[in-house]
Order: C-alpha cells, then sequence, then structure tokens
C-alpha cells in the first residue's frame, strides 16, 4: 500500500505545475500517510517518518524532475528568441515599419486630399461638389445636379425621335460611370483605411502573426483590383456608348440623305 501510494505521490507531484499544486499535493500526502501509517502505539514515529518519506520524494526524483522541465523550457525559449523569432531583429522591424509610417502616411494622404475643384459657375459647382464627395446615398441629388448643369431631354416637339433617344442614352451612360465613380471613391478610401490598419498591426505584430497580416493584405488588393476592373468596365462602356452615338449619327445622316434624294427626286418629276 505504502509502494503504490508513494507511486501515485510522485507521478501526481510530476504533473504538477504551480506552486500551489505543489504544496497542496504536500498536504494531501502527509495526510494520507498518517492515514496509512502504523497503530497508534507507533503513531508518532510513523508520521515524522512518512513526512520525511513525502520530503525525500520531493527532493530527489520530484525536484529533478523540475529542474530537467525547467531546463527543457529554457532551451525552448531561448531557441525561439534567438533562432526562430529573434528579439532584436523583431524590434528592428517594428521601429523601421512606424519609421516608414510616420515618413510616407502624412504625404500620401495629402495626395489624396488635394482640391481639384475647378467649376466656377453655381449650378456646375453644385454638380461638382456632389460627384466628389465619394458618397453613394446621394444618387438622386447627383441626377437632379447633372440635369439642371447639362439639361433635360429635349421635347417631342423640339427634336426627333431619334435625336432624343440619343440624348437619353448619352445622359443615362454619363450619370452610370459617375454613379459607378462615387462607388470606387467610397471603397477606395475604404480600402485606404484598410492598409493603414495593416501598417499599424505590422508595426505592433507579434512573432508568428505575419501570415494572418498577410492574408488580410492579399483580400485587401484583390478588393483594389476588383475596383479597377469595374472602372474599366465602365470605361469600356463608355467607349462602346461613343461608337453607338457615332453609328447612329451615321444612320440619321444616311436616313436624311435618302430622304433628301426622295425629295428632290419628286421635285423633279412635278416639273
Amino acid at each position: 500500500m505504502t509502494l503504490v501510494f508513494f507511486v501515485l505521490f510522485s507521478w501526481f507531484m510530476v504533473k504538477a505545475k504551480t506552486r500551489r499544486q505543489v504544496i497542496a499535493l504536500v498536504l494531501a500526502g502527509t495526510t494520507v500517510a498518517v492515514l496509512i501509517a502504523p497503530p497508534r502505539v507507533q503513531a508518532q514515529g510513523g508520521l515524522v517518518a512518512a513526512i520525511q518519506s513525502v520530503l525525500n520524494v520531493i527532493n530527489g526524483v520530484i525536484h529533478t524532475a523540475l529542474n530537467s522541465i525547467n531546463s527543457v523550457r529554457t532551451a525552448i525559449n531561448n531557441l525561439h528568441q534567438t533562432v526562430a523569432w529573434p528579439m532584436q531583429l523583431i524590434n528592428q522591424a517594428h521601429s523601421q515599419v512606424t519609421q516608414m509610417v510616420s515618413r510616407y502616411r502624412n504625404l500620401m494622404q495629402g495626395v489624396f486630399t488635394i482640391n481639384l475643384s475647378s467649376a466656377t459657375l453655381p449650378v456646375t459647382q453644385k454638380l461638382e461638389q456632389v460627384i466628389r464627395n465619394q458618397q453613394t446615398n446621394d444618387f438622386g441629388t447627383l441626377t437632379t445636379d447633372y440635369g439642371s448643369a447639362y439639361g433635360p431631354v429635349p421635347s417631342t416637339t423640339a427634336a426627333s425621335e431619334p435625336d432624343r433617344a440619343m440624348t437619353d442614352m448619352d445622359d443615362a451612360l454619363a450619370l452610370d460611370n459617375l454613379k459607378t465613380l462615387k462607388e470606387t471613391d467610397e471603397a477606395g478610401d475604404l480600402t485606404l483605411q484598410a492598409a493603414d490598419q495593416l501598417e499599424d498591426a505590422s508595426g505592433e505584430a507579434a512573432p508568428g502573426s505575419a501570415p494572418f497580416l498577410t492574408a488580410a493584405a492579399v483580400v485587401a488588393s484583390i478588393q483594389s483590383q476588383a475596383m479597377t476592373q469595374k472602372m474599366l468596365a465602365a470605361e469600356l462602356r463608355q467607349e462602346a456608348a461613343r461608337l453607338a452615338h457615332e453609328n447612329a449619327l451615321g444612320k440619321h445622316a444616311a436616313t436624311s440623305t435618302s430622304q433628301l434624294g426622295s425629295q428632290i427626286i419628286n421635285l423633279l418629276q412635278r416639273k
């Protein structure tokens, strides 16, 4: 029984991770040693012997095991700090990131915040302001200000149906592209905010977190490329609309020429 007790007690002491757990196991082991000690006649000597045995185990095998565990932990920490994640290089990288952010961020933000407004008339100034405000919740205002600056579609008495159709389509595509531009401007602001957050995080990143920052940067890059593709698609639509407009003008001219030829023939026949 005593042998089993000491084996179990030793195993629990090796598994103990904190000083509080070791003290609790010593007290529990002493109590159990008293309970399994010899009869009352030898109670005094049995208790002393049990306590001494527990202390011998603590100072012997358990102490050696704990020293070995601490040695292994120290070796692992040294490996991490000198080979895997050298603290000196990590601090140097943090310092470089901080210097780059403080040197270039304000300059880059200044480029994006340059005032490029050029309109001089009140009506066109309102349109330019709503085009450049980088918001997507005022498309109705954009349509109204666009109509005020460029005028409405001519009435049926002022222009032919083909001319009215071309005018309406040109206005529609222009507004579509302006709305797309406002959307990309707003998304661009969000991308810049994400870039600032990534810069700040890289300046405070813990060892081993680089893959997560890289993944976030890749996602932001893909989103930026998607915005670029959207702008290219809008440009292609505008170019297609320009070609369609030119073709419509050619068709309209051919129709007008044909009608003029018919009228000339009718006049000649009458003579």
